[in-house]
This record gives C-alpha cells, structure tokens and sequence, in this order.
C-alpha cells in the first residue's frame, strides 16, 4: 500500500474504487432518520454508471437519478426497478412509452416534454417537472445549473403555464425538482430549500419535493466539504416548518453524484516522459492517461491531488500533462481556470514511476474524451 492505494494490479491506467468508501457514503444517507414524511435518496447515475456502483447502491437501498433516457435504459437492463428511478433530462425521451410502461418516474424538464408526456396514451396520472428558480451555485458557470444563465429545467414563471396545462389533461404535478449546481454551505442550502418551498406553494398536489444534487467534497487546496448530515437536518427543519405552516407534508429527494463516489475513486497511471522548456519554461511530466480518462481540470479548471508513487526525499516543481495531442490535455490547471498553467510541487519523478490521481470516483470515467486519439479506457478496479 503506497499513499493510500492499492499496488494490487500493475496495469495502468486504472481507476481503483474503494468498496468501503462507497458503502459508507450510502450508510450516511440510507441511515438518516429525521423526515418524517420521507426521504429518498438517489445515486445521479451520471457520475459513474459502472454496474458493481450501481449493484452496491441498489442494495444499499439507494434509488437512482437519470439524466437521459439511455440511462434510464441501463438502469432498467442491471435490474433496477422502474419505480426506483427519476429520469430527468435536457433531451426528450427516444423511448418514453417504453420507460412509462416499466413505472419509471418522469421528470418534464420544459412546456415541450410536458406536451409530449401529455401526448402519451400509456401516461400515469402524475408527472415529475424540473423548474429553474431563477438562481445558481457553483465554483464557475460550467457547474451551475440555475439561474438565467442556465437552461435546465422551466424557467420559473412558467409554472402556472404548466399547472394549467397538466390540469386540463387531468394529470396532477406531484413532484417539484429544482436543481441549482454545487455547493457546501448549509446556510446555502438552506436557502435554495426556502426558494424551492416557495415554488411549492405554486403547485398545490406536490407531494415531494427533489433538491438535486450537486453537494461538494474536498478534494484540493481550501475546497470546503459538504457535511451532508448538517445539510440534511437543515432540510429536516425546514419541511418541518413547512408543515407547520401549511399543514402540507413532504417527502424530500436528494441526487449526489459526487459526494456518494468521488473520494472512492483513484485514477493510477505512469510517468511516461520528463521534459522541460529550458530553465525559464517548466518541466513537464507525461502521463499515460489524460483527457480520455479525466477530463475536468481542462474542462473546468477542477483541481485534483496528485502524488508521485515512490519513496523520494526530494521534491520538484512540475507541470502533469495528459498524453491525448491537445495543449490543453493538462492537469494542474489554475484552480478554476483551465486556460492557466499551475506547477505542482512534487516528488522528484522518474520515468516508469506511478502516480494517483485522487477524488477520481465521480464524473472522470463516465466523463472523459473517450477514445480520442484511439487510446483505449483505463481500467476499472474494486479494492477494499
């Protein structure tokens, strides 16, 4: 064991997922008891749809969150009961009959998919919407997913538009599903809840009310993690509340991704090549994978730790580069900046050595240029 990693299995690159970490992340949700009208938490499938994760979290007893119908397809072929899974998606459905007939519940994310839910003979009597609240979170635009910048879910005002029209085809809006990107803070959250319980009293048969996701981790510098009980009693108190006032109670759904699989995941390659741009330039470690496998700190400027796997006593200054044939195929970019370059001070490395990319779980192997430049996927590991 070297930094914390497995030295199991020499191929490389590889994703290594801790099975212990991913059971005591879904023990946290699955364990929290104080909704006294329910609660359900779902795994965003999103962030690694690998059939081991899903297994584990299915039996754990979490449920799942789609966000396309080829998704939601998957889900259903590893055995995953329609009921268990929302699916919530930018594009309409290819097969929306299909997912309807196996009880999947469905999310309209516009007036359109309204309309074609609407149009659907097989359709329940209740339906799902996603509305944009008009405000969003997140450490840059590319991560936040409300607001007048965004174009996830129904723009606000436009509820009592989708109100009329369900109700003229007798379908009942049951669930509200607003989403606004990421965060820690749970005086944050706290307020996105107080937004998302004023939309709330615009729909008055919802029954149970979906926060999204987007719940941070630390995975570099000062990021700041998300205590997700600390949030949760602050959901708790505020549906509380609500019901106090309104004599309306609610079930809550929550959708991490990230929190529930990213500190599971490492991603291990090798030091390929050193070179350097002249004692003015940087000194550059090639790695034998890159924006294929892990795409975000070119994508976003997200930051990752990174270890150089060997016993040295001495450190360097270097700058970790993918081996795709793109300038940008970085990975210590400026923190939220992938246009930056950001030398990272490291053990002395040699040519053959190991390194880990850490917090590797969420949003790296189902997220990634995969197969560009023809390099094939890393592997995919469980280790204890």
């Amino acid at each position: 064991m070297v930094g914390g990693h497995s030295m199991s299995n020499s191929q490389t690159p590889r994703f290594e997922y801790s099975v212990g970490q991913l059971n005591q992340q879904a023990t946290v949700l699955t364990d929290f008891d104080e909704f006294t009208d329910g609660f359900v938490p779902r795994f965003a499938t999103k962030a690694n749809p690998h059939s081991e994760i899903i297994k584990r979290f299915s039996n754990s007893g979490l449920h799942f969150d789609a966000s396309s119908s080829y998704e939601t397809t998957l889900l259903l072929q590893q055995g995953i009961p329609g009921a268990h899974i929302s699916l919530s998606s930018q594009q309409p459905a290819h097969n929306l009959s299909e997912l309807l007939d196996a009880g999947v519940l469905y999310v309209a994310t516009s007036m359109h998919q309204l309309k074609l839910f609407l149009q659907e003979k097989n359709r329940p009597s209740t339906v799902g919407l996603r509305v944009n609240p008009g405000l969003g979170a997140g450490h840059n635009n590319r991560t936040t997913t409300g607001g007048a910048n965004s174009s996830f879910g129904l723009w606000n005002t436009y509820v009592p538009d989708a109100l009329e029209l369900a109700t003229q085809h007798d379908v009942t809006i049951d669930r509200l599903h607003v989403h606004i990107g990421s965060g820690a803070d749970p005086n944050m959250w706290g307020s996105v809840m107080d937004t998302a319980l004023e939309l709330v009293d615009q729909l008055p048969d919802v029954t149970s009310l979906d926060i999204g996701g987007g719940f941070k981790i630390h995975r570099y510098g000062d990021e700041q993690e998300a205590d997700m009980t600390d949030i949760l009693s602050v959901f708790a108190k505020k549906i509380a509340t609500y019901k106090k006032r309104t004599s309306r109670g609610l079930t809550l759904e929550i959708e991490p991704g990230t929190w529930l699989v990213a500190h599971a995941g490492t991603l291990i390659a090798d030091v390929v090549d050193i070179v350097d741009t002249g004692p003015d330039g940087h000194t550059f470690l090639r790695i034998n994978t890159g924006m294929n496998d892990i795409i975000r700190p070119s994508m976003y400027g997200a930051q990752h730790r990174i270890e150089i796997l060997n016993d040295s006593t001495e450190q360097k200054e270097y700058v970790v580069v993918g081996h795709n044939c793109e300038t940008g195929d970085i990975l210590t970019t400026g923190i939220g900046d992938p246009e930056s370059i950001a030398p990272r001070l490291l053990n002395k490395a040699a040519i053959g050595d190991e390194i880990a990319i850490y917090d590797a779980g969420a949003y790296c192997a189902s997220f990634a240029a995969h197969g560009y430049n023809s390099f094939p996927d890393a592997q995919e590991v469980f280790v204890d």
